[in-house]
């Protein structure tokens, strides 16, 4: 029989014969907000392969609790789908200025909702498309909320919306809520306090 720190050795062996080695970094298009790739990689079998993806800073998302129940959202327009969304406050890192993750969820929470927070508490971390993107997301949780003035980006359109934690959960049911994070932040939530 095999001993627990051999079988993970195995694994770990067998993970490693996974990975692909880079070989070539190739940077398609610097962007403001993403950069766009196209490296050549060495794969296990010693064959090379492209592999196209963007380049992404990473980003924050925050569940602000105005109350035990109710949840401040923001609605806005998505120029990729062509939708009108429903979605918690959420955004970048500012890859200039190394960012910490705590201070980017201060500064979304307070351009898109103007409200701040006394306790904030991380949820979760998650790769959003882990085949054609390196982003990390962060999702927190805001309480003890203080309200003041928004301060979006200047080509940010958005509106601010309080909406109780069960209405929201229907809303995912319907479909009219549809953003990746707001649904994993909020089934997390449904599935860690049961009382919402």
């Amino acid at each position: 029989m095999q001993t627990v720190p051999g079988i993970l050795e195995q694994r770990e062996n067998k993970i490693m014969k996974l990975k692909e080695k880079v070989y070539k970094k190739n940077k398609i298009y610097k962007g403001r907000a993403v950069n766009f790739c196209n490296d050549e990689v060495v794969l296990p079998n010693g064959q090379t392969a492209g592999r196209e993806y963007i380049d992404h800073p990473g980003a924050v998302a925050v569940v602000p609790f105005v109350n035990k129940t109710d949840i401040v959202f923001v609605r806005q327009y998505r120029y990729p789908v062509d939708k009108i969304t429903y979605e918690i406050p959420a955004g970048k890192l500012d890859r200039n200025k190394k960012e910490s993750l705590l201070a980017c969820v201060k500064r979304e929470l307070k351009e898109e909702t103007g409200y701040t927070a006394k306790k904030i508490k991380k949820l979760i971390s998650f790769f959003p498309s882990t085949a054609f993107s390196n982003e990390e997301l962060h999702i927190y949780t805001a309480e003890d909320l203080t309200a003041g003035e928004t301060h979006p980006d200047e080509d940010e359109f958005i509106e601010k919306i309080i909406i109780p934690f069960k209405q929201a959960f229907e809303m995912i049911k319907s479909g009219k809520i549809k953003d990746a994070k707001t649904v994993i932040a909020l089934l997390y939530l449904k599935n860690t306090l049961p009382k919402l």
